[in-house]
Order: C-alpha cells, then structure tokens, then sequence
C-alpha cells in the first residue's frame, strides 16, 4: 500500500484533503480554483488507484467511506 500512496500525485491529494475537509467536491473546486468535474475525476482516478471508493456521493455533500477516512 505504501508503494501506490508514494506514487500518488501530490495534486491528487491536495484535492482529497480539500474535499474531505470541506464535504463537497463544489467548494472543493472553488478553493483550489479549479473546475468541479476537475476534483471529480481526480477523485475518481485516486479511487480507481487504490481500487476502493473514498467517498460517498449525496445529493449535496459527500462523506468520507471507512478508507476514505483511513486514508486522511
């Protein structure tokens, strides 16, 4: 596991971090200064990496699943 963490981009967790800590991938986008599609799909690619899926999707929040939280 410590092998695909070190090859994780560092702006992949720059946006995990942004989006767990503010529960949504809009102002996610907003702070960082880029698309909200843009924090999604980096979203998505780091949970296609690690092969589980870090958060869960509401209709107007997402919440960190138990490896999300692990993972932050």
């Amino acid at each position: 596991m410590s092998d695909i963490l070190a090859s994780i981009p560092l702006s992949a967790v720059r946006i995990f971090e942004a989006a767990a800590r503010l529960k949504s991938f809009t102002r996610a986008a907003d702070e960082l200064g880029v698309s909200q599609a843009a924090v999604s799909w980096q979203v998505k690619a780091l949970e296609q990496r690690l092969d589980q899926p870090l958060f869960t999707r509401l209709p107007r929040e997402v919440t960190l699943t138990p490896a999300g939280e692990r993972l932050s």
